[in-house]
């Protein structure tokens, strides 16, 4: 079965660093289940070939089963795990960074009749579907290059664009399209999304960002909760408690100075949406995260800028298994 050969090629050439030989293309893998951990996804595709991942984004729980594939249009945080994995059954993936600028060169190249209608409601930003047989086999045959690297090079490439073909044409091709369209709601949600992600200490009014994204307050939250499953205000505190636990790291003592440094004015409210958020205090996790590998965070400036014009960034956060 195209499964089994997905897994035997994916624990084959597993690295801890998530990395292959093939360019935006990573193989993660997970030998027993593991307690829950902030990350963001960024425009990905991901197939899980063994085992099964747990994602909660706000007030969704999915799961992301053997022979599911995985689409994120836009920088999400989301809480995620294995929750069956072993030894001698391990939890075993593939991911794939999407550009933005090769879905519209597919796009441009197909016929009209054939692509899925944009819609006008902008589509979850995170959503899981069964991978159809051409889509399997497409996977399959871009990691079998693995084998045969000097084929890499001119093969790759072919194969990534036929696996963009049949994301586009098949269930989650709406998300694809708008993912892909400069003025489509998605995309004006993406950028409000890029510029919290970005400002996530500053308070901001949600009129303002509705206009920036031209649309009314209603029309914006509708479409914000569709896209994140929270509102801008919840979607802007769970990017402050996940940056806040990647502080903690550095500094697992001034829980105070990181309760501010990520926008809190008050140390105890940060304490309670913390414990609310991840199951135990700010000083309790601290101690027991110390010791565990977490991905690395980055700081934000202070000044806020005007909200971009442009589609956001396209880097891929890793999941660390």
């Amino acid at each position: 079965m195209a499964l089994d050969e997905l897994c035997s090629l994916m624990d084959r050439y597993a690295r801890p660093d998530l990395t292959t030989a093939i360019d935006d293309v990573l193989i993660f893998k997970a030998d027993r289940p593991q307690p829950s951990r902030p990350v963001t996804y960024s425009r990905v595709f991901a197939l899980v070939g063994q085992g099964t991942k747990q994602f909660v984004l706000g007030d969704r729980v999915l799961e992301h089963r053997p022979g599911q594939y995985l689409v994120v249009s836009l920088g999400l945080p989301v809480m995620t795990r294995f929750v069956k994995a072993s030894p001698g059954r391990p939890g075993l993936g593939v991911g794939i960074t999407l550009n933005p600028s090769e879905i519209v060169e597919t796009l441009l190249q197909a016929p009209p009749a054939v692509l899925p209608d944009l819609g006008e409601a902008a589509p979850p930003g995170l959503a899981v579907g069964d991978a159809p047989p051409p889509l399997l086999d497409a996977v399959l045959r871009l990691l079998r290059l693995l084998d045969h690297p000097q084929d890499i090079a001119v093969l790759a490439p072919l194969i990534k664009r036929e696996i963009l073909w049949r994301l586009i044409t098949g269930e989650q091709g709406a998300m694809l399209r708008q993912f892909a369209a400069p003025d489509s709601n998605l995309s004006h949600i993406a950028r409000t999304v890029h510029w919290i992600r970005e400002n996530y200490r500053l308070p901001f009014r949600v009129e303002d960002l509705a206009c920036e994204a031209g649309m009314s307050i209603s029309t914006f939250h509708r479409n914000f909760q569709t896209v994140t499953a929270m509102s801008p205000i919840q979607f802007q505190k769970q990017i402050r408690l996940h940056q806040a636990r990647l502080l903690l790291l550095a500094d697992p003592t001034d829980i105070a100075g990181i309760s501010r440094q990520v926008g809190y004015t008050s140390p105890s409210q940060f304490s309670r949406e913390y414990r609310r958020h991840f199951g135990e205090s700010p000083t309790q996790d601290a101690r027991r995260i110390q010791t565990t590998p977490q991905p690395s965070g980055r700081s934000v400036g202070q000044r806020r800028p005007p909200l971009p014009t442009s589609q956001p960034a396209t880097a891929l956060h890793q999941d660390h298994h």
